[in-house]
């Protein structure tokens, strides 16, 4: 049996291809239709999926009167009618975490990105009258979601949520703990139920510690070997090494440091070739201050602002120097598996699939939840 899946807010697909990936042994999750509004990511997406990519503000899409002009109110209305010609079991939407994120400017619904919630429902209301509900919303968000406001957003958003319907259950999943992806990511998870029985088989949420990994030292180095190439080297990637001809302020000694007068000296020296001197290690520098070591031994969370400047992008030691992570590893820290049936494009600049990538979910953690799912749906039918 397949369950139709319509999502919002897709990106590069990270939740598509979590879902697409779950498997049960007489059931799977088919992808009908995706939403997105950025050029450069619906490019990626278009080129890993086949279904149908609607690419528009959903804002105007559920609400076509909202539109600039007639014209503009017709396109609309066409990319309405498309969603709406496709019925489905499941609605996702990693809606606009940035109103909610602790990185952000925490403005919740005073924010534009924040009301893009009300989308969701007024999709979920729009689909009632021409098809049937969704069973099930599955939505993802920051971690801070769930205290910003002290909690009083959350349970707007809960209180909508279960207004239309639903039984609401959430939790708040860290990556390095449920998969084998190195990455510390926390998120928040939102799975709605339409009906009772199916929100009480899911137990997932009550019983975490079954689906918890393995984080040995071992596990831990070959978790980062899979995602990061490790074996190439300048003549492959010259261009993501650091080097004291590009980045100077970064490869200063002790001498250089003490002769620099005290107005310019910084807080703390940089010098990389020092600092960053283990292998299998992730490391920052933080706001061009002064370098760390992730202290929970994988990489930090990934985020949108990679793309607006080298240093944002975590950094490691190679046998023949110090370098930053490719746009490709960064994907592949999510779960994308690039190079093995995941594309990038060819001609995008490194700063869009930056930002990519840090806006993307972890596709791991999104198939596990959905393969839960993929359970109560089948053991419901």
């Amino acid at each position: 049996m397949n369950y139709k899946v319509g999502s919002l807010f897709a990106g590069v697909g990270g939740v598509c291809l979590g879902f697409k990936n779950a498997s049960h042994e007489s059931a799977n999750y088919e992808l009908v239709w995706a939403n997105e509004m950025d050029a450069h990511a619906s490019k990626t997406y278009q080129l890993n999926f086949e279904h149908d990519l609607i690419v528009g503000d959903i804002e105007k899409i559920v609400k076509p009167e909202r539109a600039e002009n007639a014209q503009e109110q017709l396109h609309f209305e066409n990319k309405k009618q498309q969603i709406l010609a496709q019925p489905i079991d499941i609605l996702t939407g990693g809606f606009p975490c940035q109103a909610f994120s602790i990185a952000g400017a925490r403005k919740g619904f005073d924010d534009q990105r924040g009301n893009l919630f009300y989308s969701i429902i007024n999709l979920v209301s729009d689909l009632e009258k021409t098809s049937h509900k969704p069973r099930i919303l599955f939505l993802e968000n920051v971690k801070n979601l769930r205290g910003h406001d002290k909690g009083n957003t959350y349970q707007v958003i809960k209180q909508e949520i279960e207004r239309i319907g639903y039984t609401v259950k959430d939790v708040v999943l860290n990556t390095k703990e449920y998969t084998n992806l190195p990455q510390n990511r926390e998120r928040m998870f939102i799975v709605c139920f339409l009906n009772e029985a199916d929100a009480q088989r899911f137990t997932m949420f009550d019983r975490l510690h079954e689906f918890k990994k393995d984080h040995s030292e071992v596990n831990r180095r070959d978790n980062i070997s899979r995602v990061l190439d490790l074996k190439a080297d300048k003549s492959k990637l010259q261009s993501y090494y650091y080097s004291r001809d590009k980045y100077p302020n970064y490869f200063i000694s002790e001498s250089e440091y003490a002769s620099l007068p005290a107005a310019k000296r910084r807080k703390e020296r940089i010098n990389i070739t020092e600092q960053i001197d283990q292998e299998f290690e992730f490391y920052q520098v933080r706001r061009g201050m002064y370098v760390r070591k992730n202290s929970s031994g994988v990489c930090p969370t990934l985020t949108a602002n990679m793309g607006t400047g080298g240093h944002n992008v975590a950094l490691i030691k190679v046998k023949d120097g110090v370098r930053k992570l490719t746009p490709a590893e960064t994907f592949k820290l999510q779960g994308f598996p690039v190079g093995n049936g995941y594309q990038l494009p060819e001609n995008m600049s490194n700063g869009h699939l930056y930002k990519q990538a840090g806006n993307a979910v972890s596709v791991d953690v999104i198939t596990l939840i959905a393969n839960e799912i993929l359970n109560v749906l089948q053991a419901g039918d």
